[in-house]
């Protein structure tokens, strides 16, 4: 039995863990954001294209991502128990069925351009790009095996060395970038294609970085000696775990993708309103993702243990933490709206003024977004800490399916309440999703620890 820990011992543990996850999720946000900025500049068609192309590739990367989240909390219970094997073990598995998905997913990268059409998209941008992810869809492979040994590491509380991996990765993108699509430092000029071998590259990079510290800190692990044997019993409990995770994500990020397809019917201005919006709210989640994760880590680790006093201090402390962020973003978004959105319009932009008007609104939406939003993503990390993540998952599917993609429609369009209505239903879904997750936790996964 462990020493109880007081309420300040949870807040500085979750600070010494999250801080590092937190820097490591906003820098894999500066990446997307990196790619953003450099193809605004070389061109529309290019950027449109690239946009389209990595939000195919993130919905597949975000379902493959589910087996490295399931190893998170495997290897937080198994450290706890002092269980070297089972650390080994969940994390080979984790990476064979990270392998195996992204092999089943490759043929949908390679020959995008028919489903991509068949989506509704415009021929042009569509070739272009299936141009793109013809070359960049081969990093799933390197990406999805990173999030696997980033689990890990986190999982073993080395979040440090995963931030550092991701700013490494940050300035590998960007000069990639800068080189490649331009044809800077003597590199030939590819445009898109530029950003595709930057990408991959970026990937290879941060996989060799990681594999590299791996075997170098923790070389006790062996993880890749006879990797080729297969572990059929930790493989089944990885897919167990895993898989419910992937649909989870799956059924959360096609509540957002529904949302831009919505205000896309309602024209470009609202539909880029609401892209400066989703950023600017993407990147306060950032901040409570990496305190989820670490809920994540502390609750597998008190899971290992049997310790159901110390994961219930944990969970109370890393839910304010949670809430206090919310309280301080809603402040931010309610008061500087005006200038938070200026900073992604060109100050001459005829659409200007309009723009302000609807993205004010918007970010006054995204206020009460970060209520729930950050509800919802405390009580899944909670619940994958203790390992529960099939009922998590119909929960979610029901939340953002059943209650947040109608109530966008209803509200945004049978309402005529347009822009605010959609993201007042992603407000009514998230919500569900928050109030059913944590009464899960609350009334019945924690419960179930010894």
């Amino acid at each position: 039995m462990t020493e109880r820990m007081t309420y300040g011992g949870h807040a500085r543990a979750i600070a010494v863990l999250g801080l590092p996850l937190i820097g490591g999720h906003l820098a894999q946000f500066a990446i997307g954001l990196t790619d953003t900025v450099m193809l605004g500049w070389y061109g529309v068609e290019a950027l449109a294209a690239v946009t389209l192309g990595s939000s195919y590739f993130f919905v597949l990367f975000l379902m493959g991502a589910g087996f490295g989240w399931a190893v998170m909390p495997m290897v937080a219970a198994a450290a706890a128990e002092r269980d070297q094997t089972s650390i080994r073990r969940a994390t080979r598995m984790g990476i064979w069925a990270s392998l195996i998905f992204a092999m089943l997913a490759m043929p949908l990268l390679i020959w995008s351009q028919p489903i991509l059409l068949a989506l509704g998209q415009e021929a042009g941008i569509a070739a272009m790009a299936a141009e793109y992810l013809r070359i960049a869809g081969w990093g799933m492979i390197p990406a999805l095996m990173v999030m696997v040994l980033k689990s890990y590491l986190a999982a073993l509380e080395r979040t440090q060395v995963v931030f550092w991996i991701t700013v490494l990765a940050v300035l590998v993108n960007a000069g990639a970038n800068y080189a490649l699509i331009f044809g800077n430092w003597g590199a030939p000029e590819l445009g898109i294609t530029g950003a595709a071998i930057a990408s991959i590259c970026t990937q290879i990079v941060s996989l060799v970085a990681v594999v590299a510290y791996a075997l170098w800190v923790l070389p006790q692990h062996t993880l890749f000696r006879r990797f080729w044997r297969p572990d059929s019993e930790m493989f089944r409990r990885v897919v167990r775990l895993g898989v419910p995770i992937a649909l989870t994500n799956l059924a959360e990020v096609s509540l957002f993708s529904a949302s831009a397809v919505m205000m896309g019917w309602l024209g470009a201005v609202p539909l880029a309103a609401h892209g400066i919006a989703i950023q600017l709210a993407s990147a306060t989640f950032m901040v409570h993702l990496g305190l989820s994760n670490a809920a994540t880590i502390r609750a597998g680790n008190a899971y290992g243990r049997r310790d159901r006093e110390h994961m219930a201090r944990g969970g109370k402390v890393v839910i304010a933490m949670s809430l206090m962020m919310s309280l301080a973003t809603i402040a931010l978004f309610l008061t500087w709206a005006e200038p938070l959105i200026s900073l992604f319009i060109e100050p001459d932009d005829p659409n200007r003024p309009e723009i302000l008007v609807i993205g004010t609104g918007l970010l006054a939406m995204a206020a009460l977004f970060q209520l729930v939003d950050g509800a919802q993503v405390m009580a899944l990390g909670l619940l994958r800490g203790v390992q529960d993540t099939t009922v998590p998952m119909v929960m979610a599917a029901v939340s953002y399916w059943v209650v947040g993609i109608p109530a966008s429609y209803v509200m945004g369009f049978v309402w005529g309440w347009e822009g605010i209505g959609v993201w007042a239903g992603l407000v009514l879904g998230l919500f569900f999703a928050g109030t059913l997750l944590m009464a899960r936790f609350w009334g019945r996964s924690i419960k179930a620890v010894p």
